[in-house]
């Protein structure tokens, strides 16, 4: 019998909750930019603040894609387009080419509701006799 290493993945900009379904554990990555940041560099220049926040941002991608590279199912979900961001970030990374990638729209959750959600999202395709 197949494993199957499941992760939940809820993140907006400013941080993300990795969620694993199979071992129940979880971790947070927080991003970089902040709303500081932001005020500092839009005083100097809004060119010099997009790149900077897009530089900031390629790098939380990348903490989140080097967590979630063990994994064969990987869901995005939250309130904001940062999941559509993250999942084009993966799709571009040959690294995830046979993991299975989904994004889903949910409002803001708190982490018991973001592991219900887990659990939940997982249970419904319960993969476990693959």
């Amino acid at each position: 019998m197949k494993t199957i290493n499941q992760l939940g993945i809820y993140l907006d900009h400013a941080s993300a909750n990795l969620i694993d379904f199979t071992d129940k554990e979880s971790e947070t990555i927080i991003s970089e930019f902040d709303i500081q940041d932001k005020h500092e560099t839009l005083q100097r220049s809004e060119s010099e603040m997009h790149h900077k926040e897009q530089d900031k941002q390629r790098s939380y991608f990348k903490k989140i894609a080097t967590l979630a590279i063990g994994y064969n199912e990987i869901v995005l979900f939250g309130p904001t387009t940062a999941k559509t961001e993250l999942l084009h970030f993966l799709q571009k990374d040959n690294s995830f080419i046979k993991i299975k990638i989904e994004a889903e729209n949910t409002p803001k959750m708190n982490l018991q509701e973001q592991e219900v959600f887990v659990h939940d999202h997982f249970k419904k395709f319960d993969f476990k006799n693959s």
